[in-house]
């Protein structure tokens, strides 16, 4: 399971579907609707939060924009809890962005980098931005990581 940290612009195709499919699934942990990958570590962060499931459906919410905007069809429905469009566009989120340290941005930026170096190298070549629902400050790679 790949929750990035990353900007979902900076996914192929590819990564982009497997990213949906795999926040689909973490959100059926943090719903409690699964008995597998319950202690997955990529979902120390989401559990950090006040409300889980509404954490992992804001960066779900944008992924599924992601989508839109390059004409995909993701089912937007099949987030349990989702921030409302407007407030998406207002800039006026209602969750507080959960923190990513600049080393683990660097760490996932250089993963997705040998990921795309084969599948399109295109997208890599910009530098790294962080998903929308993340803040950056400085720090190591996550202690949830395993590189």
């Amino acid at each position: 399971m790949r929750l990035w940290s990353l900007h979902p612009a900076h996914l192929d195709q590819k990564g982009l579907v497997a990213w949906w499919r795999e926040g689909l699934l973490a959100q059926a942990v943090l719903a409690g609707r699964t008995k597998g990958y319950t202690r997955h570590p990529q979902l120390e962060r989401f559990r950090a939060t006040a409300d889980p499931v509404a954490a992992i459906g804001a960066h779900l919410g944008h992924v599924a924009r992601e989508a839109t905007v390059r004409g995909y069809r993701f089912d937007a429905a099949r987030i349990l809890v989702s921030e409302p469009p407007e407030a998406v566009l207002d800039g006026a989120l209602a969750l507080p962005p959960i923190e990513v340290t600049t080393g683990q941005l660097a760490f996932e930026w250089s993963h997705l980098g040998t990921k795309l170096a084969v599948r399109g190298p295109g997208r890599w070549a910009a530098g790294p931005v962080a998903h929308p629902g993340f803040v950056v400050v400085p720090g190591p790679i996550a202690t949830w990581e395993r590189p």
